[in-house]
């Protein structure tokens, strides 16, 4: 979903707003555990998951009705990013985020290793490089100067690294503190 939204860069760059709308998703995630919580308490009879429902030779579109959930989901991608900018739907719809969220957290909690970027405040010239090449819009070089953890929001991808001409970024496999 991220590499279509990507695709569209080039016809919105501007970056999402953060703050109240980032806590969308958790709503959209909350209702989704919920909605299966509730299938699964008052199923009628034992579970069986058919993956080629609607199907007829594997995965396959061949009818005209299985085209609307499929350009549905495309839409509902595509049209916020065209809209409101840069993985628009990442930051505040992807029901699919608080999981990754939960595993950083427990991860932290465990002091288990995982990748991290870090960040050497004195090599850092603020030519905001990693700010124009972060597919996710943080504002990298403001995290780097108050010492900031790049949080949640940050996917890790490393692009702000690989774009950083100083090399005041790294990735690393740590340990969480």
């Amino acid at each position: 979903m991220g590499g279509m939204q990507e695709c569209l860069f080039g016809v919105n760059e501007k970056v999402p707003k953060q703050g109240f709308r980032n806590y969308i998703k958790y709503i959209i995630w909350i209702i989704w555990i919920d909605a299966v919580i509730i299938c699964f308490l008052f199923r009628k009879k034992e579970i069986s998951i058919d993956f080629f429902y609607m199907t007829d030779h594997g995965i396959s579109i061949a009818e005209i009705y299985n085209y609307v959930i499929y350009y549905g989901v495309i839409f509902l991608v595509l049209i916020p990013a065209v809209l409101f900018g840069k993985r628009v739907f990442c930051h505040y719809f992807c029901w699919m985020a608080p999981f990754m969220v939960i595993g950083t957290k427990v991860r932290h909690f465990l002091h288990l290793p995982g990748l991290h970027i870090s960040a050497e405040k004195e090599k850092c010239i603020s030519c905001r490089k990693c700010n124009q090449s972060c597919p996710m819009g943080l504002n990298v070089v403001e995290l780097v100067e108050d010492n900031q953890d790049f949080g949640t929001e940050c996917i890790q991808c490393g692009s702000c690294v690989d774009h950083c001409p100083r090399h005041a970024l790294s990735v690393e496999f740590k340990r969480s503190r």
